[in-house]
């Protein structure tokens, strides 16, 4: 079997105070599940007017009124045909990733530019492996361990991705995915500074989700940009500081920024700045809350079940064809 059994196809829509996820929509995606519920346009204009802020705040030079930018975002979505391995021209279709991509409007000049795609990355088969596979892997065992091989198919799967003409044909520049810290390990701060990206924190030991982005292909480093509380964990390919203007990464910070805050205020939206030494923690309690409505639990419940619904619609269906394409 060849590479080209697998073939991708991108859609798009506007991600606005109008936005209202499509009944096929991973509703464990932040943006959609920002987007239901009573008090889902206000949630929706309050998070655009944090990004927008935001923008403007690092965005500062040449905008003295803090108001020249605007940023348009639109939900990536990411289907994957599989054609038919019993020979027939049938194929089989599965939605693979979600994500935004910013795109910048200077109001001032008019001039628009394509921001970074890779924003609030939501994939169904991450949802497999960490919320069916790992604990499955884990039950019973006292001391928690990754299994064998963990994360390999949506490693090559994602890069698959990155190398398909769907997404070349799309996107000019190579995806910048920008996460929270670990909970779990201690970052130290260093000396390097950079301009918008901010203070450069390290850490000795990957984490969990450290590795598993390494098998996507993607390097990590972590930076606390100015004016935040805490660093972010940012993952690439190439060269972070060098590949990318200072608009495209204003415009994953600003928006990043804006979902951290929302669903991890314990971490982003707390009220003291990290030390030289930071062990990030949801238990902490001196934080300020956005007036954005999140299901922080029910997403996680979600999680599990959409998980299950990979394993169901195509794990199982297709693992077979995809052991044999993933051991190429």
């Amino acid at each position: 079997m060849t590479t080209s059994n697998f073939t991708f196809s991108i859609s798009r829509i506007p991600f606005n105070e109008d936005y209202q996820p499509a009944d096929g929509t991973r509703i464990t995606t932040n943006f959609a599940n920002l987007a239901r519920g009573e008090s889902r346009q206000e949630n929706l204009r309050n998070t655009l007017g944090m990004i927008n802020n935001r923008f403007n705040d690092l965005a500062h030079w040449d905008n003295p009124s803090a108001d020249r930018y605007v940023v348009e975002l639109d939900i990536i979505s990411v289907e994957m045909h599989i054609d038919g391995s019993d020979g027939s021209d049938g194929s089989d279709t599965f939605p693979l990733i979600e994500v935004l991509r910013p795109t910048i409007v200077d109001t001032l000049t008019g001039a628009r530019t394509e921001g970074i795609v890779g924003n609030n990355f939501s994939s169904y088969v991450r949802d497999y492996d960490f919320s069916v596979v790992l604990p499955a892997s884990n039950e019973g065992k006292a001391t928690f361990g990754i299994p064998d091989g963990f994360g390999d198919l949506h490693g090559k799967l994602f890069q698959h991705f990155l190398e398909s003409d769907a997404y070349r044909a799309n996107f000019s520049k190579a995806p910048v995915i920008c996460i929270s810290v670990s909970s779990s390990k201690t970052y130290h701060r260093t000396e390097n500074h950079h301009p918008i990206l901010g203070v450069e924190y390290r850490q000795g030991e990957f984490s969990p989700t450290d590795q598993y982005f390494d098998k996507m292909g993607l390097k990590v480093r972590y930076f606390m940009p100015p004016g935040s509380v805490a660093p972010l964990a940012i993952y690439f390919q190439g060269d972070l500081l060098g590949d990318y203007s200072n608009l495209e990464l204003i415009g994953t910070i600003s928006t990043m920024e804006a979902f951290q805050k929302i669903y991890r205020p314990e971490i982003y939206n707390a009220n003291s700045v990290a030390g030289k030494v930071y062990q990030p923690s949801l238990k902490h309690q001196d934080y300020s809350s956005t007036r954005i409505v999140y299901d922080r639990e029910e997403r996680s419940q979600l999680a599990v079940k959409q998980g299950k619904f990979t394993e169901e619609h195509f794990i199982k269906p297709h693992r077979a064809v995809l052991e044999q394409w993933a051991a190429r």
